[in-house]
């Protein structure tokens, strides 16, 4: 608890000394970019397009490392530089107003470049696993859902939904965080992109200085047998099948503070009444019991002409993590087993980035670039902390640093470069070795945008 209050008194200290401040506008012009694309950003009576709109969003990575694939284990050899080359996501989105009152919107997501693996549960053969190898990727129906719009103040949308917990599912487009890559702590504990499919009320309210925007969910929730050490109950994201359970739905609310220029501050909460009822085979939790999930966070940003700051934390608690994690899934269920199902009752992490806007220190007629140097500390633990006498992986614990800049070419267009430095665990003897620290340089390029409007 006390490093979680240590990174609430220094977010306000941050947040503090720029509440006065105006923003400029070409800060505003990235800003309304990043608030179309976001469709839970509330504008539900905004007049962007009268019927329909096509865009989307994508991103390409290329990353220098000083580590191998054997991260934990023999000491730094720093013979061994693997590197990387990826397009971690292109999105393609689109809009269809029906009318005034009814909207559809979808998004198709393509990661590493394609199609992956399938697998289906035969039911008819003992419920056996079938599985087929395509290729290293995945492409997901991202969103899917129809609107209808009533009053700025209530509205409901139903369909396959983000699940806004936490700074990056809400805000998840790539102009939105400065680093070459999402958040590691977030995208770490909990599923990122969260999708999943259920029922969803928003709206805003409010006025001047106290305008806040809302939403209330009830989604498929996350099923137990995708829990495990490494990233807690990330894994646990449903979609794997041709249908969801539904056994035991998941309950998520966010609410949204705007009253200010610049500032936005969210907190949102996750709760599932038992996440084993979600089980593939669910007998196989019959030992366990009830076990419920709650998930906490908190977010900020704020941009003026100088300076862009974000913060989040999130915390996990997961019911009769012990007693989860004695149970034995397949070594054919796509699923972790054996000692990787050791998971925590808590997991943490909690992350702040600031960036300074140079261009913003020049005269507009110089037409200077908008570049950022930006700065981001990360702290996550999927292990923070277990139940009962359970053990603690300390190779779970990491803290990070990253520096970077990113160039805005456009304000819709980002080049991105940084170097990162990664220290797992306490850096203390693990048997007759010592965890690596990690050291890594990334460039990149994104963009989001509507391509056609109409």
């Amino acid at each position: 608890m006390k490093k979680i209050t240590n990174l609430c008194v220094l977010c306000l200290l941050f947040f503090a000394t720029t509440l006065q401040a105006m923003e400029p506008e070409k800060v505003l012009s990235v800003e309304r970019q990043t608030e179309t694309m976001a469709k839970k950003e509330q504008t539900v009576n905004g007049e962007e397009y009268k019927k329909f709109r096509f865009g989307g969003y994508g991103e390409m990575v290329a990353k220098f490392m000083n580590y191998g694939t054997n991260r934990f284990y023999g000491g730094v050899d720093n013979s061994d530089h693997r590197n990387t080359i990826s397009i971690p996501r292109f999105v393609l989105a689109f809009d269809y107003k029906f009318n005034s009152k009814w909207v559809l919107g979808a998004e198709i997501e393509f990661e590493s470049g394609g199609v992956g693996i399938e697998t289906e549960l035969e039911n008819s053969e003992n419920g056996e696993y079938e599985t087929e190898m395509e290729k290293g990727g995945e492409v997901a129906l991202e969103q899917f859902h129809i609107t209808r719009l009533i009053h700025p103040v209530f509205n409901v949308r139903a369909g396959h939904l983000i699940v806004p917990v936490g700074l990056t599912n809400a805000h998840h487009e790539p102009i939105n965080f400065f680093g070459t890559s999402r958040p590691e702590g977030e995208t770490t504990i909990i599923p990122s992109t969260w999708h999943e499919t259920g029922l969803e009320f928003f709206g805003s309210f409010g006025k001047r200085y106290a305008r806040f925007d809302y939403q209330a969910m009830v989604v498929a929730g996350l099923n137990a047998d995708g829990f495990g050490r490494d990233n807690w109950v990330a894994g646990g994201k449903q979609g794997l099948f041709e249908a969801d359970n539904f056994t035991s739905p998941a309950y998520v609310a966010r609410l949204d503070y705007k009253g200010l220029p610049g500032l936005r501050i969210g907190a949102s909460f996750y709760y599932c009444r038992d996440v084993t009822a979600n089980a593939d085979k669910k007998y196989k939790y019959s030992s366990v019991g009830a076990s419920a999930l709650k998930i906490y966070s908190a977010d900020a940003q704020f941009r003026n002409k100088y300076l862009t700051i974000r913060g989040n934390i999130i915390y996990g608690d997961l019911e009769n993590s012990s007693a989860i994690s004695k149970i034995t899934l397949s070594n054919n269920s796509n699923y972790y087993h054996g000692a990787m199902r050791n998971i925590a009752q808590n997991a943490l992490c909690y992350g702040l980035e600031a960036g300074i806007n140079l261009s913003a220190f020049f005269p507009k007629e110089k037409k200077c670039p908008v570049i950022y140097p930006y700065a981001r500390y990360e702290y996550y633990n999927p292990q923070e902390e277990a139940e009962g006498s359970a053990m603690i992986e300390k190779r779970c614990q990491v803290s990070k640093w990253t520096v970077g800049l990113n160039w805005f070419a456009l304000p819709n267009l980002v080049v991105k470069a940084d170097y990162m430095t990664r220290k797992i665990g306490t850096n203390k003897v693990f048997g007759s070795t010592k965890y690596n620290n990690e050291n890594e340089f990334a460039i990149g390029i994104a963009y989001v945008g509507w391509f056609v409007k109409k």
